[in-house]
Parts: C-alpha cells; sequence; structure tokens
C-alpha cells in the first residue's frame, strides 16, 4: 500500500466516525408523553414531565408497573416469567419503546399524539 491509500483511508475513517457522532448526539428527540397499548388497544397516554407510577392490568390478568421520573419511562416490575421488559432500558426518545409479550403490553415515547415513523410507512 502507499502513502496515499493510507491517507484515504484514514479520511474515510475520520468521516465514518465524525457522522456517528453527529447522528448519536443530535438525532434523538425527547419524547412528551408515554402512550401504553394492551393488547393492540390504547391503555393510555401519560406525560413524561410529571413522576408518577401506572399499574399496568396486560391481557390474561398480568400486571407492569410503569414508573415516570425525570422525563425516563421504565417498566420497574411484571407478573411475566422472563422479566424481559423489565431488562429493557428506560425510554426517553421519539419512538422507542419497551415490550413484554406475555402480558401484551407496549409502551412507547412519542412527541405527540402519533408514534414516530420507522422502516415501513404505507
Amino acid at each position: 500500500m502507499k502513502k496515499g491509500d493510507f491517507i484515504l483511508i484514514g479520511s474515510i475513517l475520520a468521516v465514518a466516525a465524525v457522522s456517528l457522532l453527529v447522528y448519536r448526539y443530535m438525532g434523538s428527540v425527547a419524547a412528551q408523553w408515554a402512550v401504553v397499548t394492551v393488547d393492540g388497544q390504547e391503555y393510555g397516554r401519560y406525560p413524561l414531565d410529571e413522576d408518577q407510577e401506572i399499574l399496568i392490568q396486560g391481557a390474561a390478568g398480568g400486571t407492569n408497573l410503569l414508573v415516570i421520573k425525570d422525563g425516563y419511562a421504565d417498566v420497574t416490575d411484571a407478573s411475566c416469567p422472563d422479566k424481559l421488559c423489565v431488562h429493557q432500558h428506560k425510554i426517553r426518545d421519539n419512538g422507542e419503546t419497551i415490550v413484554c409479550l406475555p402480558n401484551k403490553v407496549v409502551v412507547t415515547a412519542v412527541n405527540s399524539g402519533r408514534p414516530a415513523l420507522d422502516g415501513v410507512v404505507r
């Protein structure tokens, strides 16, 4: 490899690193609401700027405890056997979700009345 090849590779890596940093820190938008759906039906809509705890009655009698604190929504307890929803990270940015499959509960952070678009648009 020649000196010019190393310069070209270094330049490409630098541009990629800067692009990743810009996307990571400038691309996220804090949401205003946590929208809870149970079995596909809206269960409730809760503001992220008010600290509160909501006990969600999931499908087939299961429960999830949603805690909203400091602008974040987090499922801190659940009756499901695997508790994967409890181990998911807190959500704050528009479009982020927490899912509990056994209880059929989905918590989505949204800016307004509609969730953010993802890769699928009809």
